[in-house]
């Protein structure tokens, strides 16, 4: 839980010369409220979808004033952590909202909008549980040998395998998913991990490419090893970049293309 004690505005480090001589750097009080409240979401205090208290609430508990409080509210909203409902107040964002809920699934049909292609339809090929390469334990900041939940799945458009994808999550904070779980649940699959496990996902980094299919990766999206694909690499994290997931996407494009709206 957050300390109700005020943030101290300075801290010193060493100076970069190394001349032993400790200089001030400064930190906005705002960016330290904002990392306090980051701190109560990561564990856990406010869950996905419940309100946090109001921004006098928050005051008093900081020790700081409203507008403060709020300039930090603001940059949470801004990222997608947070949710303003006018008024209701400010809830903990989460991927069951329809706003948030495709932040990470970018595939758009050639013909139409994705609304009225609807949702994939999801294969779930294996998930187990398994101990962490070294370029898994890398990306995922575990040791090589640590358990890791690996799963398989398929995702199809109007019935035309998609995507292929390969999962890899923590195994202690993952402890107990199954390809069941996996299958039967309807929403989207960080929502389920939000509701089942605690985790949510706030931000991810992608590597694309375009590459051939081996065999079996040909077989199970229909194509030739020929056909070029797109492979999309993603690493998402939870609050505070801590690395909860890595992901390795095939992408037929030849009805479908990976789109990304910057701003």
């Amino acid at each position: 839980m957050a300390s109700s004690s005020t943030p101290s505005a300075l801290s010193s480090t060493a100076n970069a010369a190394g001349s032993g001589v400790s200089t001030p750097a400064f930190s906005p009080l705002y960016q330290q409220i904002k990392g306090l409240i980051l701190h109560s979401l990561q564990h856990g205090e406010w869950k996905p979808g419940e309100v946090i208290p109001s921004e006098m609430d928050l005051a008093a508990r900081f020790r700081v004033s409203q507008g403060t409080v709020r300039k930090a509210i603001d940059e949470l909203a801004a990222e997608n952590l947070l949710m303003r409902r006018q008024g209701k107040g400010t809830f903990v964002a989460t991927h069951a909202e329809r706003q948030v809920q495709y932040r990470f699934l970018k595939l758009t049909p050639d013909t139409g909008d994705a609304g009225e292609e609807g949702p994939a339809q999801r294969t779930i090929l294996e998930c187990k549980r398994s101990r962490a390469s070294a370029d898994v334990a890398r990306a995922l900041q575990v040791r090589t040998g640590d358990p890791v939940i690996q799963a398989r799945r398929i995702l199809s458009f109007a019935g035309v395998p998609t995507i292929l994808e390969d999962i890899w999550l923590p195994g202690q904070a993952f402890k107990g998913l199954t390809a069941e779980q996996m299958a039967e649940y309807q929403g989207p699959t960080y929502a389920m991990f939000e509701l089942d496990y605690g985790v949510r996902m706030v931000r991810a980094d992608e590597k694309i490419r375009a590459v051939l299919p081996d065999e079996d990766q040909a077989a199970l999206l229909l194509v030739s090893q020929q056909t070029p694909l797109l492979s999309v690499e993603r690493l998402a994290f939870t609050y505070n970049d801590v690395p909860m997931e890595l992901r390795k996407a095939l992408y037929r494009t030849d009805t479908h293309h990976y789109h990304n709206a910057l701003s």
